[in-house]
């Protein structure tokens, strides 16, 4: 490959990875903040690797990927599901669940929500790679320091933070929303407009944040 176009590419796929990071941190951030700071930084590599190394498989068929029907769907109600559990986790003793089991389920929720989310990344840098696999890895390798670095800094401020949490849920709201309406077999079942679908993630986001804070406050005064 000659040297401007391999540097043209690399520098494509930084920009890409930089880009498309955030939703992508903010899910893993709500995804593991109810752990330890050890066990957050273990689940968030942890899970990231795992989803970038699915990633890699994945982009040699990334064209096909937009045509999978209810891949998105299942992916966005998935996000949806994440945002409403960590707003009923902020209320749970910290000790509720074994720490084991906690670590698992935060990988397991990184991995698959992040392998759903993560079509758009995979597209971009196959194109931006123009088949070139050693570009592809790079590109995907390089969305771990940046997914993991965003997402702990994400989950910190939610700590000092709490009503973050609340603006993060609903930001899954939103992009939920998105996966949702976008996917293959409800586009060609409902055609929604894009008037519709800013309306459907707006009451989605509001939902999450307004119910997330009317559950919470009631659940914190109940008495023991």
């Amino acid at each position: 490959m000659p040297l401007g176009h391999l540097i043209y590419g690399v520098f494509s796929i930084v920009f890409i990875d930089l880009l498309l990071a955030g939703d992508n941190a903010l899910v893993i951030a709500l995804a593991v903040r109810s752990l330890a700071p050890r066990e957050r930084r273990i689940g968030t590599i942890c899970g990231a690797a795992g989803a970038v190394v699915l990633r890699v498989g994945l982009t040699f068929v990334a064209a096909q990927l937009l045509n999978i029907q209810f891949l998105k769907l299942a992916g966005g109600l998935f996000v949806l599901w994440i945002a409403v559990k960590v707003l009923v986790d902020t209320t749970d003793p910290p000790d509720s669940v074994p720490v084991p089991k906690r670590l698992a389920q935060a990988i397991w929720y990184v991995v698959f929500a992040d392998l759903t989310m993560s079509t758009d990344n995979i597209i971009a840098i196959a194109a931006a790679s123009n088949g070139h696999i050693e570009l592809i890895i790079f590109g995907l390798c390089l969305s771990i320091p940046f997914v993991v670095l965003s997402a702990n800094l994400l989950a910190s401020l939610m700590d000092r933070y709490p009503f973050t949490i609340y603006l993060g849920a609903g930001i899954l709201g939103r992009v939920g929303g998105e996966m949702i309406l976008t996917d293959r077999f409800v586009d060609r079942l409902l055609h929604p407009s894009g008037t519709v679908k800013y309306i459907v993630e707006g009451v989605l986001a509001l939902a999450l944040i307004v119910g997330g804070k009317i559950y919470c406050d009631r659940r914190r005064c109940r008495p023991a």
